[in-house]
């Protein structure tokens, strides 16, 4: 279990914060504990790599989270779990990660085995803060991870080529000037783009070739693909 000075990733959760203000001060405490000295797994690697995402029924007020591990060479399911909790935080753009992480983590938990990189549908450093879903993960759990969105959030990016792995830079705009956060990565010829950005203990360079090898047929990779389609399942059953 990673640690985080003197607390445990138990006692974050039991810390959990309730409010926006809250929130924002642990993604500042956290943020500090991101790695990016690492490159991260190769594409192939000889293991699992787990997708993680989560579906919402807010008329109950339930959120259900699927954990899917994927063998990294043949891409074949190997293992699947769920977890479905009360939604614990309220919606606010750039706090996501506070409504999904602690069923996600238990749908993780809920793996046989531990996967040697966890792909999340949303964004790691790609965030107003450097903390997104995806850095946040990955430091609780002291995983390789990384983001890949639908959409680019709150920053710009020219389109990459038409064909298939062009790529982009997906820049913020800082008081010190542009900052690449991200890129935009072209899955598929003739089809938007996805999103990508590092999350923990991978660099960018390798989270563009394992999205690319994980979205070998779609727009999205089959580590996002079959936990949408796991996690909803779940919330129907739940």
């Amino acid at each position: 279990m990673d640690t985080f000075g003197t607390l445990s990733r138990a006692d974050e959760l039991r810390n959990w914060p309730a409010d926006e203000a809250g929130a924002r001060a642990v993604q500042d405490r956290l943020r500090a504990h991101v790695r990016l000295d690492e490159a991260g797994p190769e594409p192939g690697f000889a293991g699992t790599v787990a997708g993680v995402d989560v579906a919402y029924d807010d008329e109950r007020g339930v959120v259900a989270a699927a954990a899917v591990a994927l063998d990294a060479r043949t891409l074949a399911v190997v293992d699947e779990a769920t977890a479905v909790g009360p939604v614990s935080f309220p919606y606010v753009p750039g706090l996501l990660a506070f409504r999904e992480i602690p069923t996600v983590l238990a749908a993780l938990d809920r793996l046989g085995h531990t996967p040697g990189l966890v792909v999340c549908d949303g964004y790691g450093l790609a965030h107003p803060r450097r903390f997104g879903l995806a850095s946040h993960l990955g430091v609780l759990t002291g995983l390789p991870t990384l983001g890949v969105a639908k959409n680019p959030f709150v920053f710009r990016y020219e389109a990459p080529g038409p064909e298939r792995g062009a790529t982009s830079p997906l820049v913020d705009d800082t008081a010190a000037g542009p900052e690449e956060v991200g890129r935009a990565l072209r899955t598929q010829r003739g089809v938007k783009p996805v999103f990508v950005s590092v999350g923990h203990r991978v660099d960018l360079d390798r989270a563009c070739a394992h999205t690319l090898r994980l979205a070998a047929t779609y727009r999205l990779p089959e580590t996002t693909r079959a936990a949408d389609a796991l996690c909803r399942r779940a919330l129907a059953d739940a």
